[in-house]
């Protein structure tokens, strides 16, 4: 599908909220004789190895940066169930191009996201920190405060394209993106404008992505030549407007299936498929070899067979139908293809994950684990992941568990999940035995329920 007219990207020019200060120049020309100095004892210096990579307090060089770093391609797919895909096991679903990448892949089928709501959930993704870390914990603002007040939070903290640009990276983002323009969140390049004035929300030009052709990704691969990059592709897919092309809802539509069923599943094949035309580019260009390929949704989506809205225990719920998504990292020859259905993983990982195949290390405040040794079949040391929920909207910007709605804990088989207002009562699942949470086990296993919580407590209490 082509689009109807160009795809505009955005290049952030200037150095935004910095001033230039212009001394005399008797000062200039004094100063003249030491600059030159400085700078033939800064060429002069021999460079050890692996000490390449600029140091600072986010993302510091490990002891041996790689010679050829990988170049990084996050796949993130939007409001889709953790189990609509051929290699999950769903029946009816076409996902050739994913089912190609879980072979390859490093592939945890037990992954989760913190928050089940596209914006905290992707600031998650950028930053490696909690929503109540980051503070972008709703989409929206509080009724009658400006959204502009929320971007504050972008640029308060150190971001993936952020570190990796300090380390030589460039970045593009492609999609989904709620943080303003690109910039703020450490971007070199990027689709979104993110002007509130001009319709900017969650992504205005970027949304185009994938729905509308996939040039500006091809153009962005083709510009940065030698040099390693950060691929942020989030296209508004399988996400409303359910609207596939035709010949993909014809494989779909039949008697019996709900339509709006019909058009959700298609949008699973179509998101798929522009999946597969990236990792195509990568191939044609002889790139996937040295290039990290990370598969994430946001959040998790169960359609609503008489409406085109999702259904409960789905997206903004604290169930596994909001939270659960398979995690995927590619890597040939350095990441084994696997599958494992056990172990619990989190989008809180994916951060420090990619800063070490890049040989960064993650910053202080990260709390995710690096994957790349359970890759390998090192165990986790890590028996318990965490997450919360808020409020679409915000209540207090500048204090996030003012929208707090649950919080949860995961341990492998058990799931509790603890609601903040005083007349719910806390639910315990065997998300193993029963994947769709239908029995309540809290009142017949009473002293999980208060392990679990005291393990949520120490968790929230530790922020």
């Amino acid at each position: 599908m082509q689009p109807s007219r160009p795809i505009h990207v955005c290049r952030p020019t200037g150095l935004a909220g910095r001033s230039l200060v212009r001394f005399p120049w008797s000062v200039r020309r004094s100063c003249l004789p030491l600059l030159a100095a400085l700078l033939f004892a800064l060429c002069a210096a021999p460079v050890a190895a692996g000490e390449d990579a600029p140091k600072d307090q986010a993302g510091k060089a490990n002891a041996a940066v790689p010679a050829n770093r990988p170049n990084v391609v996050m796949l993130i797919s939007d409001d889709q169930a953790w189990t609509d895909y051929r290699f999950m096991g769903h029946e009816a679903i076409r996902t050739p191009h994913l089912d190609k990448l879980a072979s390859q892949s490093a592939l945890f089928t037990r992954g989760y996201v913190p928050s089940s709501l596209c914006r905290p959930s992707l600031m998650t993704m950028a930053t490696g920190l909690y929503a109540h870390q980051h503070k972008v914990v709703c989409n929206d603002p509080p009724p009658g405060k400006n959204r502009a007040e929320l971007l504050k939070f972008v640029q308060a903290v150190p971001t993936l394209p952020r570190i990796l640009g300090e380390h030589g990276y460039r970045s593009f983002q492609a999609g989904k993106w709620w943080e303003g323009n690109p910039s703020l969140g450490g971007f070199t390049q990027g689709m979104t404008h993110g002007d509130p004035s001009r319709g900017g929300r969650h992504g205005d030009e970027g949304l185009k992505i994938g729905r509308q052709g996939m040039q500006p990704v091809f153009d962005f691969i083709d510009e940065c030549g030698d040099k390693p990059f950060f691929l942020w592709y989030a296209p508004m897919l399988p996400h409303t407007p359910h609207t596939p092309p035709q010949r993909i809802l014809d494989r779909y539509m039949k008697e019996g299936r709900s339509p709006f069923v019909a058009r959700y599943y298609a949008m699973c094949e179509w998101f798929d498929e522009t999946c597969g035309q990236l990792l195509d580019y990568l191939d044609k260009k002889g790139l996937s070899e040295n290039t990290l390929v990370v598969y994430v949704t946001d959040n998790g989506w169960i359609q609503n067979p008489e409406g085109r809205n999702f259904l409960p225990k789905s997206k903004r719920s604290p169930y596994d139908g909001g939270l659960r998504t398979p995690i995927m990292l590619r890597w040939p020859g350095r990441i084994k293809p696997m599958r494992d259905d056990m172990t619990p993983v989190s989008s809180i990982d994916l951060a420090p994950t990619i800063l070490a195949a890049c040989g960064l290390e993650p910053t202080a405040t990260m709390p995710g684990e690096n994957l790349l040794p359970l890759c390998a079949g090192k165990p986790l040391e890590r028996d318990r992941i965490f997450g919360e929920v808020f409020t679409h909207d915000g209540v207090e910007i500048d204090r996030p568990a003012s929208g707090l709605l649950y919080r949860w804990v995961f341990d492998g088989r058990f799931k509790l999940i603890l609601p903040q207002a005083a007349e719910e009562q806390p639910e315990l699942y065997d998300v193993v035995a029963d994947p769709h949470e239908n029995q309540n086990l809290a009142k017949a296993q009473p002293d999980r329920v208060k392990e679990l919580s005291a393990a949520i407590q120490a968790w929230w209490d530790a922020k």
